[in-house]
């Protein structure tokens, strides 16, 4: 089968206004643009209460250990073929640099509009200040603002969207984007030694080009969060991806067993899940969790993604040792996957369709 042709978005004119604007204009009502019907929730209503998720807590320090991480390499195991995600602490970064990571960020979203969008990104791209492309007249749009930059290699970010103001942001962001190379690391290598794997084995397929995009997320306060969400159900395009939660308060959910499941926070961990192509690579063992965000009526979040993702030349493929008669492989072979999940996830369609067999 020959691997479908990746579309390019094609956006029509962007919103006038934020999503932060409207919230700002009218607190009381949301736009219909941003309205779901009870139809694309499954009938369920979105401010509904929602059962807790049991998502494992992993310790890095103990999971980068040879010796004392047999344990931890069960749990991520088991969180990761699961729910497709666990909370990660011991990650080496202080309490106090997160803090400040999210105070930096909170002191951006609240400068005057005028000021934010200096940073606007442009039409077709995604990189920059701004919400949703709309590629649609009859597109349903999420309920949030967003600051999208490439962190890593250095040499492809595009600093006239990196914010000047607050006046640590670049350096505070550049130093975070130094910490996670580490990170990213030592949870390759454990999902590879929980699989029983060289433990190289992921590593080298993320390979030594991969790239890193920072997403700050923004949600206003929304007058009715039965209507609107945050961020439409989706998996991640990447290997993995890294999540600072907002410290006080959720709006996360993952779907499992057909039900959604609310996130809970641990202050100062890293909530980590499996991207699409680690659910490639190791064929089928470890899940992408389907994911979602709800709104809040009361209060603000805020929230920082980091998107860890191969090059576009990078092949991404089952690992041949995980493939036996009573484990058929399930993926084949594909390159520039980013591409492939945008065409398949403007459809409405699961991205990793694009990799079956």
């Amino acid at each position: 089968m020959a691997e479908a042709e990746p579309l390019r978005p094609i956006e029509l004119q962007p919103q006038p206004k934020t999503v932060q604007e409207l919230a700002a204009i009218d607190g009381k009502n949301v736009p219909e643009r941003y309205i779901r019907k009870a139809d694309d929730n499954g009938g369920e209503a979105l401010d509904a209460p929602f059962p807790v998720l049991d998502v494992p807590t992993v310790d890095l320090q103990l999971l980068a250990s040879s010796s004392s991480g047999g344990e931890e390499l069960k749990k991520l195991r088991s969180a990761l073929s699961s729910c497709g995600c666990f909370q990660a602490i011991n990650h080496g970064i202080t309490s106090a640099f997160l803090d400040t990571l999210q105070e930096v960020a909170r002191q951006f979203f609240a400068l005057p509009s005028e000021e934010k969008k200096k940073y606007s990104r442009e039409i077709g791209s995604i990189e920059g200040y701004g919400n949703d492309m709309i590629l649609s007249e009859n597109q349903i749009l999420d309920w949030t603002d967003r600051l999208y930059l490439v962190l890593s290699p250095e040499d492809k970010r595009t600093l006239k969207f990196w914010p000047e103001n607050p006046e640590s942001f670049r350096r505070i962001l550049h130093e975070y984007s130094m910490k996670l190379p580490v990170i990213v690391e030592v949870i390759l290598k454990a999902m590879a030694r929980s699989l029983d794997l060289e433990e190289n084995q992921f590593l080298q397929q993320y390979g030594g080009q991969a790239s890193m995009h920072a997403r700050f997320n923004f949600y206003p306060i929304c007058p009715r969060p039965d209507l609107a969400l945050g961020v439409k159900p989706h998996a991640d395009g990447s290997a993995i991806t890294l999540l600072l939660q907002d410290k006080e308060v959720e709006g996360l959910q993952v779907l499992k067993d057909d039900q959604w499941f609310s996130v809970p926070i641990i202050p100062q961990a890293l909530l980590i899940n499996v991207g699409d192509q680690v659910e490639i690579m190791s064929n089928g063992i470890f899940k992408s969790p389907m994911h979602r965000v709800v709104t809040n009526s009361e209060k603000e979040r805020i929230t920082l993604a980091v998107f860890c993702v191969p090059h576009p030349d990078q092949e991404i493929q089952p690992v041949e040792e995980l493939i036996n008669e009573t484990n058929p492989r399930l993926y084949k072979k594909v390159k520039d996957y980013v591409s492939l999940f945008f065409q398949y996830y403007q459809q409405g369609r699961k991205p990793i369709e694009a990799a079956l067999l």
